[in-house]
């Protein structure tokens, strides 16, 4: 992970993770850019009924953006002031199926990221994760299993999923193994959700390479099991603390109102 620096105003990629009401004519905008991680600027005036900042502050839509510099290189605290913001290349139209799922991607990238740390990766794996969420013919859920596990690996989360974190060995192809967050990979036993060998062998040279296609298929296989494991994972480094995506998509289902085929957190 790099270290948080200072930046002039100058033009960048970014996407608007959520906003929230300043005042009855502003916003404060949490913003994911490319070079400077996360940012929190006000958007004065983008609540205005002729402001052009209306049609171009949505959630999932690159935008090139414009912030005042920063006064303090190291300040997680700051706001800074949107000078600009106007469409830039690279957004994705997604379908209703996948709208939860991209939402998901947001609040993990708020819950995980601190403000102004820069993940030189990690912008464009969820651009491209975007991207692949907006084509029907993707396999939705492995997607989010390979970003999360990207995300994981870029904060320096994610062990190595090819070795026994008990005993050091390289896994055995055809032996089931769980994930212990605290620990890592060990042996499972007969209740553990798990993956075989073989198949954790093969997420982790997917993750080496750093190609989100490769991973992609890799989490094909077995993307119900990892998606337990990786909940726990996620779910034990946040602390505990629920994720709002999860209990929403938990409450649909219970209403029915809930496709299997959708994106799941």
């Amino acid at each position: 992970m790099s270290e948080p620096r200072a930046h002039a105003a100058r033009s960048q990629p970014a996407y608007v993770l959520h906003a929230y009401d300043w005042s009855e004519s502003s916003l404060i905008l949490d913003l994911y850019t490319r070079e400077e991680g996360r940012v929190v600027a006000v958007a004065k005036g983008a609540k205005r009924p002729y402001s052009q900042l209306r049609a171009v502050l949505l959630p999932f839509q690159c935008v090139a953006v414009q912030l005042s510099r920063s006064k303090r290189p190291y300040a997680e605290d700051e706001v800074r002031t949107l000078r600009s913001a106007e469409w830039a290349a690279g957004s994705a139209v997604l379908p209703s199926s996948a709208l939860l799922g991209a939402y998901y991607l947001n609040e993990l990238l708020m819950k995980f990221l601190p403000r102004g740390a820069v993940q030189s990766d990690l912008f464009g794996h969820y651009q491209n994760t975007l991207k692949a969420l907006s084509d029907q013919g993707q396999d939705l859920q492995a997607g989010l299993r390979a970003f999360e596990l990207l995300l994981l690996q870029d904060l320096g989360l994610l062990p190595d999923l090819a070795q026994d974190a008990l005993g050091g060995a390289v896994l055995q192809p055809d032996r089931a193994y769980t994930w212990r967050p605290e620990l890592g990979l060990i042996q499972a036993g007969a209740s553990d959700e798990s993956l075989l060998g073989a198949q954790w062998i093969a997420l982790q040279a997917a993750v080496m390479v750093g190609s989100l296609q490769a991973l992609n298929q890799a989490c094909q296989g077995p993307r119900s099991a990892l998606r337990e494991l990786l909940r726990g994972a996620l779910t034990h480094h946040l602390g505990g603390t629920p994720l709002r995506t999860r209990e929403l998509m938990q409450s649909l289902r219970r209403l029915g109102a809930w496709s299997t085929t959708g994106a799941t957190p």
